[in-house]
């Protein structure tokens, strides 16, 4: 099968040619249309769990995907052949991904029935970034009546933020460059648009929300970066929250603030969760660029280069 892969840490992402994996017991094989490109993917690739677990090379790339369940093992009730399925594929010790045209899951993993009418490009942008969003603002305790500034809102994690936000009836203020970007929020129900290319937006928040914001969710931002923007952020009580770890959870107790250092925790469930808003109408999610699957190594380039607005999706 043609899969993207690495041959050890900190290697140039290629295309190969590798065994197609055969489901054992308790497992189902997934023929993947679509693969969902994270950053997550790229810094798997250079170690980042390294110490954590085993990898097996040559490692494949990526964890989301979607595509339609080829075959099953013994023991496997939920899924059958033909069933459109979506979800996380990552298989650190085997070297298994998503950037791939086969890929092996349980039905303890993160993967569950595609939305109604979704196209696999689509399904394949959700999982990790969606339901990390889903995640975040559950645990900052979003809620109606409460302000919220979304930093990083253009990108896959943070388009999904805004929207959860908004409908827990949140006032939602979200950092965006230029006329088009600064639309889509609006769509998506952002009640003020922030340009964070013209200087710090700490002073101009301010002026929007003279008393502070409830939460700040930091999707792209560095320690430095973050503490930055606790001027604007009320207290006591106000919630700080991460996805780069930039959070000082110790200093911000100590003024009054809840800091969260969030990672994303997947499950089938939250995956069927999600499928239900997509079909409700109430959770849009944008892919910003589309590659062939050849073209993953350019794709990773283009996504690691910042701005992304929307999700990078591969059609396999």
């Amino acid at each position: 099968m043609r899969a993207v892969a690495v041959a050890d840490f900190g290697a140039e992402p290629e295309v190969m040619d590798l065994p197609e994996p055969v489901p054992g017991p308790g497992e189902f094989l997934v023929h993947l249309r679509a693969a969902g490109v994270n950053p997550f993917d790229w810094k798997v690739a250079e170690g980042l769990l390294r110490r954590a677990v085993h990898h097996a090379f040559p490692l494949i790339l990526g964890s989301d995907g979607a595509g339609t369940v080829h075959s099953v093992g013994g023991g496997v009730s939920a899924f059958r052949p033909g069933d459109r399925v979506y979800g996380q594929f990552l298989r650190l010790p085997q070297g298994l991904g998503s950037y791939s045209e086969y890929a092996l899951a349980t039905e303890e993993d993160a993967v569950a029935r595609m939305p109604d009418g979704m196209l696999f490009t689509q399904a394949a942008a959700v999982p990790t970034a969606t339901m990390t969003a889903y995640g975040l603002v559950e645990a900052a305790g979003v809620d109606a009546g409460q302000k919220v500034l979304v930093v990083g809102a253009t990108g896959g994690v943070g388009q999904s933020v805004v929207q959860f936000a908004r409908d827990r009836g949140a006032a939602v203020a979200a950092t965006a460059a230029g006329a088009e970007a600064e639309e889509w929020m609006r769509h998506l129900g952002a009640s003020a648009v922030l340009d964070h290319t013209r200087g710090p937006i700490v002073e101009r928040l301010l002026e929007l929300c003279p008393d502070g914001v409830h939460t700040v969710i930091d999707l792209v931002q560095d320690a430095e970066g973050v503490a930055s923007l606790l001027p604007a952020v009320h207290r006591p009580g106000g919630t700080v929250a991460s996805t780069q770890g930039a959070v000082d959870t110790g200093g911000l107790a100590e003024r009054g603030l809840t800091g969260i250092n969030y990672s994303n925790r997947g499950s089938a469930r939250l995956l069927a969760v999600l499928a239900d808003l997509i079909d409700a109408g109430r959770l849009q999610v944008r892919i910003d660029h589309e590659a062939d699957l050849a073209d993953a190594p350019s794709a990773l380039t283009r996504l690691r280069s910042g701005g992304a607005r929307g999700k990078t999706v591969l059609r396999i």
